[in-house]
């Protein structure tokens, strides 16, 4: 399992967030545990995990809410609980729940918003409309916050984490119950602020959203699981990348064996029922046509042979049943052990 991710390369930007060995207890229940992982500046790191896994306690100690129980947070090199005003007006936070004033309209929560970080009437107006655009709320900035689906109100709440321009931006869930045109554009603004050099760490509920990220970190049981980039995720997941081919009429089991041992494969074949053939290799660019030229000479039918991009949905349950899997065997050493 890898569990840290330090970018060490010579032309590589400042992190931005550095974790050492963090955990936070409450009333003697680890919410997280030993987390160590650092994040560069002008990237989109995505938080997935199930339900209880750590994601916002995580969120709640980089934005300095929470103090570590053991273990140190550095964000822009220093303590977050320490932040002045000025160095928090650096941070957006976007809180899972609804926090912004019930009884005040979309538009007065947003100016009340911008005040609290100094803007004038006049500096604040163009930010605002801009952002309200964004969120499509523009024709409902006289309605009360009240009065709002749960949909609106989180499209209101990331509009108001935005409206001080943040180097820094942390959403929690910021597409639970968007629709999925919404859900799109929202990250296409999200690269878009990448693009500018900001750095935003996200927490999903929508797994196959990884793959709009730079780093991914996958959480269960308040642990690190891994963290890495999409591609990598796959690549550890299945040891390695995934051709498919489809063809007519079935090999021998000579010819598999043969199939199995050339230079790129990294594990046997799986063959289905049905008749089609997944391989995990190292490098689906050079295997394909190595692939493709013993296929040739061999005189296969070839109906499609292609590189498979498994769904993160199904990447994720992989990670996690290993990580499962992991833990049941550590655990069943340790009991064999005092056991002896």
């Amino acid at each position: 399992m890898q569990n840290e991710l330090t970018v060490k390369a010579n032309n590589s930007p400042p992190n931005v967030i550095e974790m050492r060995n963090v955990s936070k207890v409450f009333s003697r229940e680890a919410a997280v545990q030993n987390l160590s992982f650092s994040i560069p500046e002008g990237v989109i790191v995505g938080f997935i995990g199930p339900s209880g896994s750590g994601k916002t306690t995580s969120v709640r100690l980089m934005t300095g809410i929470y103090q570590p129980s053991e273990g140190e947070v550095r964000v822009f090199g220093k303590d977050p609980s320490t932040f002045n005003s000025r160095e928090r007006e650096e941070i957006g936070y976007m809180t899972q729940l609804f926090t912004l004033d019930t009884d005040l309209s979309v538009k007065e929560n947003m100016n009340f918003a911008a005040a609290l970080y100094g803007y004038g009437w006049l500096s604040r107006r163009k930010p605002i409309k801009k952002l309200l655009d964004f969120v499509e709320l523009s024709d409902a900035k006289s309605r009360l916050a009240r009065k709002l689906s749960g949909g609106m109100q989180k499209r209101l709440s990331l509009a108001a984490a935005m409206v001080h321009d943040p180097k820094l931006l942390f959403l929690d869930e910021p597409t639970a119950g968007i629709d999925p045109i919404l859900r799109r554009k929202f990250w296409d603004h999200f690269e878009a602020l990448k693009a500018e050099g900001k750095t935003l760490v996200v927490t999903t509920q929508y797994v196959n959203e990884a793959a709009y990220c730079d780093l991914v970190a996958v959480m269960a049981d308040g642990k690190l699981v891994m963290l890495d980039t999409p591609e990598n995720l796959v690549r550890n997941a299945y040891g390695g990348e995934m051709l498919n081919l489809q063809k007519k009429g079935l090999l021998r089991r000579d010819e598999l064996e043969e199939l199995s041992s050339l230079p790129s494969m990294v594990k046997p074949l799986q063959v289905r029922p049905d008749g089609e053939i997944w391989f995990v290799v190292d490098d689906a660019s050079k295997a394909l046509p190595e692939v493709m030229n013993w296929l040739n000479a061999h005189e296969v039918e070839v109906i499609s042979f292609e590189q498979y991009h498994p769904p993160y949905d199904d990447v994720f349950v992989k990670i996690i049943e290993d990580y499962n899997a992991g833990m049941a065997a550590e655990a069943q050493a340790m009991e064999a052990g005092v056991n002896a």
